[in-house]
């Protein structure tokens, strides 16, 4: 079997996805169209050229600007079930994705509104295709500890549908630290914890997410290997990186994609995933990261696998899930 189709065969889960990164620009522009939203281009080729990025901010802002022409939960169930059709086309059964209340709430929209419309997209794809998913709730590092204690209050009569909470956004200048009260309220109403760290953040920003919020994963954590104690650290816990080549690329992490760590974390034992991100803004959802990530890396068969059997055993879902998923990917 050729590499390609080894790609196309694996199961996959996908453990680092902001599902408004999804946003294609032609669904951007219907449902402006729809919303009657009026956003600063004027054509699907104008938001295209505008997902050239030299920076996360860069990035952040455009990201938001998408954002506003999400109003009704139509919008969210149809922006996810955009996303999840990928899924399929991709060979992903198993998805946790990050939703940014924040980003929605600060405009006025009801948090109920964007928990229903994509999870009513997860439940569908679930009869459909069969793909099981956990949603978790990010805090935008961005905002203030308080908006985040509001937003923790609002998850709450919907928290048996949210796995987890995590931290994302600008992340320089906004240490877990800062968050700490927020993940200790959140893990006490049996929330999982996860966090962005690594990216742009320096190595001590992992330690902090480690040591102050309990995560189960670090999102990126890219930069962990410019500290020799974090590394060992690592690979003794089996702390999974959720690692996404494409994004760390688009964003200027690595100047080329030969240039990425990911391999060598592989090498020394550290649990690293493949991921997506924020494939519409990034130029790949998983199978065009894997292609890419195996092309320029030369990763083998066997590292792909690896890369594959660790995506089940970093996510949430069941022991029994995980061990099928894993026993099929070996049987490949």
């Amino acid at each position: 079997m050729n590499q390609m189709n080894l790609i196309k065969k694996l199961p996959k889960a996908e453990l680092h996805l902001h599902i408004e990164g999804t946003f294609e620009p032609e669904l951007m522009f219907e449902i402006a169209s729809r919303n009657n939203v009026a956003i600063r281009f004027k054509s699907i080729e104008e938001i295209k050229e505008a997902y050239n990025f030299h920076n996360l901010q860069s990035f952040l802002d455009i990201y938001y600007e998408g954002a506003k022409v999400l109003i009704h939960e139509r919008d969210f169930y149809d922006l996810t079930m955009a996303y999840l059709k990928r899924c399929h086309e991709d060979h992903v059964v198993h998805t946790e994705i990050f939703f940014d209340p924040q980003t929605h709430t600060e405009r006025g929209i009801r948090f109920e509104t964007v928990f229903k419309g994509i999870h009513g997209a997860l439940n569908d794809a679930q009869k459909k295709w069969g793909i099981t998913s956990h949603m978790i709730m990010c805090f935008l590092r961005h905002l203030s500890e308080e908006e985040a204690f509001k937003t923790l209050e609002q998850s709450l009569p919907f928290k048996k549908d949210i796995i987890a909470v995590g931290l994302d956004s600008s992340e320089v200048g906004h240490p877990p630290r800062k968050f700490q009260r927020v993940f200790e309220a959140a893990m006490k109403e049996g929330y999982l914890t996860v966090a962005h760290a690594g990216e742009e953040g320096e190595p001590a920003y992992i330690w902090e997410a480690l040591d102050l919020l309990k995560v189960k994963r670090i999102d990126h954590g890219v930069r962990s290997l410019e500290d020799e104690k974090l590394t060992e650290r690592l690979i003794l816990e089996k702390m999974p990186l959720t690692v996404c080549p494409l994004s760390n690329l688009k964003l200027c992490v690595v100047k080329k994609l030969a240039d990425h760590n990911l391999k060598k974390m592989l090498e020394l034992g550290v649990k690293v995933t493949i991921n997506s991100d924020d494939p519409a803004y990034f130029g790949g959802y998983m199978n065009e990261n894997f292609i890419q990530t195996a092309e320029a890396l030369k990763l083998s068969d066997q590292e792909l696998k690896i890369i594959a059997q660790n995506s089940f055993e970093a996510s949430f879902i069941s022991d029994e899930l995980k061990q099928k998923w894993i026993k099929e990917i070996k049987a490949l």
